[in-house]
């Protein structure tokens, strides 16, 4: 019983954390000689898990009729968990960005939050490795959200008004507050980055040290002593998909926010 359970114990240990651990897409990066970019087949992975949980659910809906679609399916299906999910990043839309803007950006609110937790919950699955320890896929993570919310903020505004933003209520003061209000934009999306990777890699590492002491400790009888870090490790990652997605939707809202230039042209 021991041995079984030592075997199955070292498999769960063997995460994409630990040095020189098993990466099963990490052998296809190596044997087609790329170098070290297992983060990048990872990110791709999960791309390809989203794209093909969009299709089925477009499928399956596409041959519903009308009256189908408003009810929704018996227990647990694909549909009911895309659904739920959709429910669940519209309520926080329509919480933060107000209820007419939150369809507006309700498609890359949700693409934002599933692409950022399923790249943190792939980490705890053996043998995978999560792409937002590094710092390249949070920067991108970051730089997108910072790019899409300047975007729409000059589309709403219009560039120049949007720009009028960062000089603040008062003209005499814009020499001071616009240099100041600029940087700040540009160290968004870097702020994103930083947590991001910072307490994913500190999650990870620490689930991977309590792994390490389980296999040690199948030898005296402890058994599952993991367990409850794998529970707050998926918290983690939860609660690090849904902090970026917050302040995305914050810099959205405070980019496209109409009463600020209005009070600019009060004064």
């Amino acid at each position: 019983m021991k041995k079984i359970a030592l075997l199955l114990t070292t498999i769960f240990a063997t995460n994409a954390h630990a040095a020189g651990g098993f990466l099963w897409l990490g052998e296809i990066s190596h044997a087609l000689h790329l170098g070290y970019v297992d983060h990048i087949f990872t990110k791709s992975f999960v791309a390809i898990i989203i794209l093909l949980v969009a299709l089925l659910y477009r499928m399956r809906v596409s041959k519903m009729t009308l009256d189908e679609t408003v009810v929704p399916d018996r227990g647990i299906s694909l549909r009911n968990i895309v659904e739920m999910y959709g429910s669940f990043i519209y309520t926080q839309c329509r919480a933060v960005l107000g209820e007419d803007d939150a369809p507006k950006y309700f498609k890359f609110i949700s693409f934002l939050f599933i692409t950022i937790f399923l790249a943190n919950v792939i980490g705890l699955v053996p043998g995978f490795l999560p792409p937002t320890e590094y710092i390249n896929t949070t920067l991108a993570l970051g730089v997108l959200s910072f790019v899409y919310y300047n975007i729409k903020g000059c589309k709403e505004l219009g560039t120049m008004n949007y720009l009028a933003h960062f000089a603040g209520p008062l003209w005499y003061m814009a020499i001071l507050i616009f240099p100041i209000e600029i940087l700040s934009n540009f160290i968004r999306p870097l702020s994103l980055a930083l947590r991001l990777r910072g307490n994913m890699m500190g999650d990870h590492h620490v689930l991977t040290t309590f792994l390490n002491l389980e296999i040690l400790g199948v030898n005296v009888g402890m058994f599952g002593a993991a367990i409850p870090f794998y529970l707050l490790g998926l918290l983690v990652c939860f609660i690090q998909a849904y902090v970026f997605t917050m302040l995305s939707m914050v810099y959205i809202s405070l980019a496209t926010a109409h009463h600020d230039h209005d009070e600019h042209h009060a004064h």
